[in-house]
């Protein structure tokens, strides 16, 4: 099992009138890989989840084991390695470095993993190879489309070659032809291997995944194997 979440809360506000359950005892198991969409809407409690699996939020109560690990004993230095070391994100808004170029850009992890600049270079070269941006290293996210830019956070995701990558909206600033480029890629890194969890809350996107989660008002409320509209 690679992630297993028990009985997880996360309470902003605890003992107070304005008491907000984000998530509102949650268990999950996820197995290495799978390809998981966790689906619902505005404020139901999908991007609170994701910020518990990526190690950027602590739970208020529960306990979360990823690869056999307790994250909830875990320094912030070790959950800092984890973020580095074992998952991708892609986000909807790109979160790339304006003034960095987009090799720069995908070096970022792998600096901070201490890798060695020669090295580094042929990492990132060969990230934006994959996602088909060889040849634009030089270019400036200004420079470049929607499209590339979330191609180019996509390289700097898998640039570490982690063993999770997490898409949250990834395709919700693109257009649907390119939305659905991005899409067939992560399944194809799934079909590697890579375990995939993708958060959306549209259900269109969802289907491109083998497994759907639906989150309503911070529980889990649907947990089901579906056929896949492979892209």
């Amino acid at each position: 099992m690679l992630i297993r979440l028990e009985n997880i809360y996360k309470i902003y506000g605890e003992g107070l009138e304005s008491e907000v359950r984000a998530l509102d005892g949650v268990s999950l198991e996820i197995d290495r890989g799978e390809f998981v969409a966790i689906a619902g809407a505005s404020g139901s409690g999908k991007s609170t989840m994701m910020n518990v699996l990526g190690c950027l939020d602590i739970p208020t109560y529960g306990e979360y084991w990823l690869d056999g690990q307790n994250v909830l004993e875990m320094t912030d230095r070790q959950l800092s390695h984890i973020r580095n070391k074992q998952i991708g994100f892609i986000f909807q808004g790109y979160n790339l470095i304006p003034e960095l170029t987009a090799q720069e850009n995908v070096e970022l992890p792998l600096i901070y993993q201490g890798i060695g600049a020669a090295r580094r270079a042929d990492l990132a070269q060969e990230a934006l190879e994959r996602v088909g941006l060889g040849s634009r290293g030089g270019h400036k996210p200004s420079e470049m489309s929607g499209g590339q830019q979330q191609r180019v956070a996509i390289a700097r995701a898998i640039s570490t070659h982690p063993p999770i990558i997490m898409a949250d909206e990834p395709t919700g600033a693109l257009d649907s032809k390119t939305g659905r480029e991005v899409l067939a890629f992560l399944q194809q890194l799934n079909r590697e291997g890579s375990t995939i969890i993708l958060i959306t809350h549209d259900n269109g996107i969802a289907a491109t995944a083998r497994r759907i989660v639906r989150v309503s008002d911070g529980r889990i409320v649907e947990d089901r194997i579906q056929e896949v509209d492979w892209l």
